[in-house]
């Protein structure tokens, strides 16, 4: 152990000791955390349980900084695994693959034995999935918290040593009092817990930035002496690369529930924007212009400001809808009622950008051939989660469209998938109607017109050869401004606008209605 880690262990051991049960049996002494592992008691030892999009970058990062630290990243998928194992990792993000080749097995390890790795640690996060509910009470709003509470009972089945658990994962308020209850009530003798809020706010694409420079880092315990002692052990570990000054300790709810806000203000933002945008469009008004005005204000900042086809992911809409049920549960229905526009906005939004593109097309795209440029719910990551290519690309099939897409990341196989959930389709069935390019140029030949709905830097691509294998004339609808617009109606294009407003530079501004999104859309 290094001499911060011993002297911060020892520090803690004169702090107090961790929670005991009623009688005041099996009381785990604080030192034992941190040192008590088993086989070497002079390395501090980590667990991931979920080898996911959160699990496997923060423990890659932890790893690379904390190089004293044992990390093991355990799931249940042995095809997850192996993939994390081989050249292929299971998920695409900047600047990941060569942290992982370059500490893989020195002291970050992956691994299905969940028990051993278990039993090793004093420290496991718990970072596994907590989709929305699609069935029972609070369906299509509450989280389904199954997978956490089986990790919880799995910790508390196998641990025979003291240790700290982590919440990773979004979960509602007071999950962590869910969790305790859990281990409290199924430990083995001598074991004790403290259960530490630590929500991830870290954005897809640009995970491993957002990890190596947080804008904060969020860590919520017990106030007890006990609880203290956790806090400061997991603060230990971020304090070899983040800045004291930008970890913040809370009550474990309001950390569980800051989460929660963050990711509601975000998509709230988004779906703010967009309302403008819609009034721009019926007023003549320029939304980048008027997104510039009031992003100047200090009180209001530029961040989160660029209207766009919507915002997707895995959190932003999973989290809002929450947040609604933990209003409703509360019986606060305006606060739910409030955070449930944000949400209908955004599928407005979506619905919108598909009925522009039929009206463009004269009103039908039935039999058209559409290039479908993005599928991914945002640029840099192969994860489709939400997104809003999915539900245009669903309009657009529903209205008879051919549609042939290409993404740099996203598999066909994940794309028919998504698109048969959506679509209610059988996989044969979207065969006769939908095709998967293996380039930009290959999408759009012989297409009526190119939809962008992801922000990929390849689609700025020779527009003048694409325009000359298109049908004539030729629509764009850029639902992210990755383009220059004013360079596509010189080469011939029609970039979404009706034929009586190209004549005019106010009503013409109206293209720049759909945005990209330049900052992160998902935290």
């Amino acid at each position: 152990m290094s001499s911060t880690s011993a002297s911060l262990t020892n520090s803690c051991a004169q702090c107090g000791r961790l929670e005991n049960d009623d009688t005041g049996k099996d009381r785990g002494d604080a030192a034992s955390i941190g040192s008590d592992n088993g086989e070497n008691s002079s390395t501090f030892r980590i667990c991931c349980i979920g080898a996911g999009y959160v699990g496997g970058p923060t423990c890659a990062i932890i790893a690379s900084k904390c190089p004293h630290i044992i990390v093991t990243v355990v799931d249940i998928s042995s095809e997850r695994i192996a993939a994390w194992n081989s050249d292929s990792l299971p998920l695409f993000e900047p600047g990941l693959e060569a942290i992982v080749k370059k500490i893989r097995n020195h002291n970050l390890f992956f691994s299905t034995d969940t028990k051993k790795a278990i039993q090793e640690a004093d420290l496991i996060f718990i970072s596994v999935n907590t989709p929305t509910k699609s069935y029972g009470f609070g369906n299509g709003r509450a989280p389904d918290l199954r997978y956490v509470e089986e990790a919880a009972r799995h910790i508390a089945e196998t641990a025979t040593t003291s240790k700290i658990v982590v919440e990773k994962s979004t979960v509602p308020v007071k999950a962590a009092e869910s969790i305790k209850t859990i281990l409290k009530t199924n430990k083995q003798r001598g074991v004790s817990y403290q259960v530490l809020s630590n929500p991830e706010f870290l954005a897809e694409g640009s995970a491993i930035h957002d990890l190596l420079a947080p804008d904060r880092v969020l860590i919520g315990g017990d106030d007890s002496v006990e609880g203290s002692l956790a806090v400061k052990k997991l603060s230990w570990v971020y304090e070899h690369w983040v800045p004291k000054e930008k970890i913040l300790t809370t009550n474990t709810w309001s950390s569980e529930l800051s989460k929660l806000a963050a990711n509601a203000f975000l998509a709230q933002r988004i779906s703010s924007i967009n309302t403008i945008s819609a009034v721009c469009e019926a007023t003549g008004a320029n939304v980048a212009e008027v997104a510039k005005a009031i992003g100047l204000d200090s009180r209001i900042g530029p961040k989160f400001l660029n209207a766009s086809i919507g915002f997707g992911g895995s959190c932003f809409q999973k989290d809002v809808y929450n947040l609604i049920y933990l209003a409703e549960s509360l019986y606060l229905e305006p606060v739910a009622e409030y955070w449930l526009q944000v949400i209908k906005i955004n599928d407005w939004q979506r619905q919108r950008f598909a009925q522009t593109i039929v009206q463009n097309l004269f009103g039908s795209v039935s039999g058209k051939k559409l290039a479908i440029y993005g599928f991914a719910f945002k640029n840099n990551t192969a994860d489709t989660r939400e997104s809003s290519s999915i539900c245009v690309c669903g309009y657009l099939l529903a209205e008879g469209a051919s549609l042939s897409i290409y993404d740099p990341k996203v598999t066909s196989e994940r794309i028919f998938l998504d698109l048969s959930e959506q679509t209610g389709k059988t996989e044969k069935d979207l065969h006769a109607h939908v095709t998967i390019a293996n380039d930009a140029y290959d999408a759009a030949k012989d297409a009526h017109a190119i939809v962008i709905c992801t922000e990929w830097d390849e689609f700025k691509a020779n527009y003048e050869l694409i325009y000359s294998t298109m049908k004539k004339p030729s629509f764009i609808f850029d639902g992210r401004l990755v383009l220059d617009h004013d360079l596509l109606i010189s080469i011939g294009y029609n970039a979404g606008v009706n034929d009586d407003q190209e004549n005019s530079s106010d009503e013409n501004d109206n293209e720049q209605e759909y945005r990209t999104l330049t900052d992160s859309e998902e935290e």
